[in-house]
């Protein structure tokens, strides 16, 4: 005997699916932009710490090649930044709702009382308290 399934089974299985290819959408995402990161780090350190080990035992290194190396690290941190939003949508949204120069058009700069109230986990009992103190 073969019992029909219900029509909400199906609706929920096909959520479900729906639910997970989203999350491991973002987990792949976010694995992507980790490899990003620790790859150009490695590319960026690796060279100066070797280089730096080598230095210390032999003393072999020429000055001029040690700085490139210490400044070849000195991109990566500088690229960071660059990185972040281009892979990162809430990065960007964050950088977006503090920096002038990133904020689109039409969108109000947030106050300073409404993102203390934003950061405090207290809710609307925070909001009371404020509005008293003010």
């Amino acid at each position: 005997l073969q019992v029909p399934r219900a029509s909400s089974q199906t609706l929920a299985g096909s959520e479900s699916r729906r639910f997970t290819n989203k999350h491991s959408k973002k987990a792949l995402k976010a694995s992507l932009t980790l490899g990003i990161l620790l790859g150009m780090f490695f590319v960026a350190w690796l060279p100066f710490f070797v280089t730096n080990v080598a230095q210390a035992v032999c003393g072999c290194v020429p000055a001029g090649f040690f700085d490139v190396l210490t400044w070849l690290g000195y991109c990566n941190s500088t690229m960071n930044p660059i990185i972040y939003p281009l892979f990162m949508r809430d990065f960007k949204r964050a950088m977006g709702k503090f920096l002038p120069c990133c904020r689109r058009s039409g969108e109000p700069r947030p106050s300073a009382i409404s993102l203390s109230m934003r950061n405090s986990n207290s809710g609307a009992r925070a909001a009371t308290s404020l509005k008293n103190v003010l």
